[in-house]
């Protein structure tokens, strides 16, 4: 059985719950991280825990712990369920409260953290691509609810996913209100052309992913040019590569969107050259759960 930390306590996964009042529970009012670890080594944990305090900064979430003990936390619920391949789940929650909106009556922030088996894209998507469309869904501007915040709030990513389900593809690029790609429901994206990478500035709507980052630095390692700037549907089509970078996707190429082929309709070059240079990276930027 799975343990689960919970406010301070490892608990079994079954018998880890919240109060039904917790404002993340009535109004998805809290911050998460999603993490990886490789063979027992937290992929670039001190960023994350930094995303997370930065996140909670912006909702006006105090968080009762010191990003030092969050960061020992996450590695104690790695090596309390003795994984060394897996996803972990670190959550802040604003607590429990009533049932009005006023985060006030919310005393006590609640924090959790899981860590699991990871579910990966299959194996040969890596070889011969995934094919997506683009949502008829618009990601939220930056004046209501920011993308860049990572919050328990996904009802705009969810609906995205929703209509990729309903139409068979695994996941939906978002077009911000003013119809530039921002990113897909889970993922950062890139596309390539000329030579060049480029993906989106957060500016237009888009997470600031970590592995999005890590992306960029091995492009510039390799000697590649990288632009971060808008572009519309028609670059998206008619860029010479694309892939999606996340947690669990590390770089996935996209050869297909909207049922047109981009590029030559398979995985390119620096998509392969950006994906190997993930393993050179995991050790260097990462934490060791077992000595």
């Amino acid at each position: 059985m799975l343990k689960v930390y919970l406010d301070g306590e490892y608990v079994d996964a079954d018998k880890a719950a919240i109060s039904v009042y917790d404002h993340a529970v009535l109004y998805g009012d809290g911050v998460f991280e999603g993490i990886r670890a490789y063979d027992g080594i937290l992929f670039r944990l001190e960023e994350h825990i930094k995303r997370l305090y930065d996140n909670a900064n912006a909702i006006k979430l105090d968080i009762p712990l010191s990003m030092g003990e969050m960061s020992n936390i996450v590695v104690e619920t790695v090596r309390v369920n003795q994984l060394r391949d897996a996803y972990i789940r670190l959550v802040v929650t604003r607590g429990k409260g009533d049932l009005g909106l006023d985060p006030r009556k919310c005393l006590k922030p609640t924090v959790f953290c899981i860590a699991d088996k990871i579910t990966l894209y299959p194996p040969e998507m890596y070889e011969t691509g995934m094919k997506v469309i683009i949502s008829s869904i618009r990601r939220n501007r930056g004046d209501s609810i920011d993308p860049q915040i990572k919050s328990l709030n996904y009802l705009n990513n969810i609906l995205a996913k929703i209509e990729a389900n309903n139409l068979g593809y695994p996941e939906a690029i978002f077009l911000n209100q003013e119809g530039y790609v921002v990113e897909c429901t889970g993922d950062n994206i890139f596309i390539v052309k000329d030579g060049i990478l480029i993906t989106p500035p957060v500016e237009a709507g888009a997470l600031v992913g970590i592995t999005r980052k890590t992306a960029i630095e091995i492009a510039e390692e390799k000697g590649i040019k990288v632009q971060e700037r808008l572009f519309t549907p028609y670059n998206l089509y008619t860029a010479d590569e694309c892939f999606l970078t996340g947690t669990a996707a590390e770089a996935i190429p996209v050869v297909e969107v909207d049922g047109r082929l981009i590029g030559d309709g398979k995985p390119g070059p620096v998509t392969k050259l950006i994906l190997s240079g993930f393993k050179d990276v995991i050790k260097v930027k990462g934490t060791r759960v077992y000595e």
